[in-house]
């Protein structure tokens, strides 16, 4: 609006500086030819000629805009509409501009006035001008017709600013709004388009084809994945079934202590191929259609109250601080399996004799629930790493675990719309913030 405006602007000074430019230049001119003319009457004429000219000229158009003064060597008048020779200076072009006062029905009124000196031969002086106030009106109206063309150029380059931008962010908001939904696991979802082949509608035919291609290769990894966890889950669990009916023989020969070691690697494979599916369930957004409003207070009480052995069992202080009726909508038995994971990595890593708090508020913005521990703590450059299938703070892993504990709380924060935060320095607060439920 701006660049339009600031071009008519341009384009508009040049429109009222030819046009008044040239009434002025036309006005001189005039002026200029009629110097002229009088002075060749009086070459051939005389005084007497001259005089009589200038009466004829006069008489013709008695309330026109012509002036006319001749005088002697000394200033005094002869002949013409002005009583006097004007007191001022000649400008750097050897014009006079006065004012001029005139006598009208509306009282006395002054005007601009514009003339041109000439000496004559016996010491005459001639002064011939133009009244210009028609000029000065012409270039008011001027003035004025381009400052409201201006102003209604700025009013419709404005207007029509305002509804390209509203068509821009529209379409950019579909754009926007789809990617929302995607990022929140609806791989399905399509931006729209208005089959007019405008750069917007090529654009998104050209995301739409790549997020084609994105969902049917995740399908593919996702499918490839659930293969090969039921495939190796299947003979897994034989295998187990094998070792548990051979511990269960009373063989001489047979090590039970191999059998029992045997058992639990098979136990945590299954548990870790168990909780691959259950993972890729819940990115998968299915659960959420199952969605119903849970007393979320209830939920971290069950949680807690499952632990508390664990924690008296390492000398642990677990302190809980519920607000009561704070409700969410979501999957219980997924936010049970997320809250069980924070807790246990809470007693897990928190020394014997640490502290460990359990809290549930109710902000404006929705409810929050914080697992605060005195354990070492997460670094801050791992924070964001944790949350990612198999990773390991201990590179050794020496510590009992998959590493896919937290990447189910995530998955289950991100279907449930929770922002889950990490902080502490020492010790671990945990974080997690639900929407205000509708």
């Amino acid at each position: 609006m701006a660049l339009f405006g600031a071009s008519v602007a341009v384009l508009l000074t040049f429109i009222y500086w030819s046009t008044a430019g040239y009434m002025a230049l036309q006005t001189d001119d005039t002026i200029e030819a009629e110097v002229t003319g009088l002075a060749e009457r009086y070459g051939v004429s005389g005084l007497d000629g001259l005089i009589r000219s200038i009466d004829e000229r006069i008489s013709r158009k008695p309330n026109g805009d012509a002036v006319y003064l001749l005088t002697d060597d000394q200033l005094t008048p002869l002949i013409g509409n002005l009583d006097r020779w004007p007191r001022v200076s000649r400008d750097s072009d050897g014009w006079f501009n006065f004012n001029l006062e005139q006598t009208t029905s509306a009282g006395e009124v002054t005007h601009r006035a514009r003339a041109r000196p000439f000496t004559l031969r016996g010491g005459y002086r001639l002064l011939v001008g133009r009244d210009m106030h028609a000029l000065d009106a012409t270039r008011g109206l001027i003035v004025r017709a381009i400052a409201w063309g201006l102003a209604i150029t700025v009013m419709m380059a404005l207007a029509g600013g305002i509804m390209l931008s509203r068509r821009t962010m529209r379409r950019l908001e579909a754009i926007n709004e789809t990617s929302r939904r995607i990022m929140h696991g609806d791989l399905s979802r399509r931006i729209p388009t208005r089959s007019t082949d405008d750069d917007f509608d090529q654009l998104a035919d050209n995301l739409n084809g790549m997020l084609d291609t994105i969902e049917q290769l995740m399908e593919d990894v996702r499918r490839v994945t659930d293969n090969v966890a039921h495939d190796l889950r299947t003979p897994l669990t034989r295998l187990r079934n094998r070792l548990e009916d051979l511990k269960s023989d009373n063989v001489d020969n047979v090590d039970k202590s191999r059998v029992e070691a045997a058992l639990a690697d098979a136990d945590g494979l299954l548990t870790t191929f168990n909780a691959l599916l259950r993972i890729a369930n819940i990115e998968s957004g299915r659960r959420r259609a199952a969605f119903t409003n849970i007393p979320l207070d209830e939920v971290v009480r069950d949680v807690t109250e499952l632990y508390e052995p664990l924690a008296e069992h390492k000398n642990q202080k677990l302190d809980i601080s519920v607000l009561e009726n704070v409700q969410v909508r979501g999957d219980r038995d997924l936010l049970f399996q997320a809250l069980a994971n924070l807790l246990d990595n809470a007693i897990k890593y928190t020394p014997r004799g640490g502290d460990i708090h359990v809290s549930l508020e109710d902000n404006p913005s929705g409810p929050r629930i914080r697992i605060t521990d005195s354990g070492p703590g997460i670094p801050e450059k791992s924070r964001e790493q944790v949350f990612k299938r198999f990773f390991r703070l201990e590179e050794s892993r020496n510590t009992p675990g998959n590493g896919l504990g937290l990447s189910l709380v995530e998955a289950v924060a991100r279907l449930h719309k929770a922002n889950i935060k990490l902080a502490g320095d020492p010790g671990l607060n945990v974080s997690l913030a639900f929407p205000k439920a509708a």
